[in-house]
């Protein structure tokens, strides 16, 4: 049975496809799954934002694919790691855990880049195109370190 990553943003259209695009990319497909969701209903079966497409076809990565859902509790279930993109759906995500088993299951991505300091993938969606390719870049090494640390204990 693969090991099962949940990346998490607000919409499910920005960052958190990134992210689920960028470590699929990196990790054995027979021994990994990654999916993601978000916090809010808002954009639910819709694709990636245009800008996050458009940002992973410049760098080879085609996420066309993904279709937005929102986190539920089940999740908590379902996946072994879930990785939230900013402080906000931490808390967001956390309040729905029935446990402490659930909890330990939700970090926040960029302490993989920054350990303990708790910092947050900026949300691009009201910005412009520049935002999209800072975010990838950030989440393009997070995700360098996350697949070997994930590789290294799941061989």
């Amino acid at each position: 049975m693969p090991v099962k990553i949940l990346m998490v943003c607000l919409g499910n259209i920005c960052r958190s496809p990134l992210a689920e695009g960028l470590l699929a990319s990196k990790l054995p497909k027979d021994k990994f799954f990654v999916d993601s969701a978000g916090t809010g209903a808002y954009h639910i079966g819709k694709q990636p934002d245009q800008r996050s497409v458009m940002t992973a076809q410049k760098k080879g990565l085609d996420i066309t694919y993904q279709k937005a859902r929102q986190f539920t509790s089940r999740d908590f279930e379902d996946f072994d790691y879930i990785f939230v993109m900013d402080n906000t759906n931490y808390d967001d995500v956390v309040s729905l855990a029935k446990n402490e088993e659930h909890k330990k299951k939700v970090q926040l991505i960029l302490n993989e880049l920054f350990p303990g300091d708790n910092v947050d993938v900026p949300d691009p969606y009201y910005g412009l195109q520049n935002g999209f390719d800072m975010v990838y870049e950030m989440l393009d090494e997070t995700c360098d370190i996350l697949s070997r640390k994930l590789i290294e204990k799941h061989p």
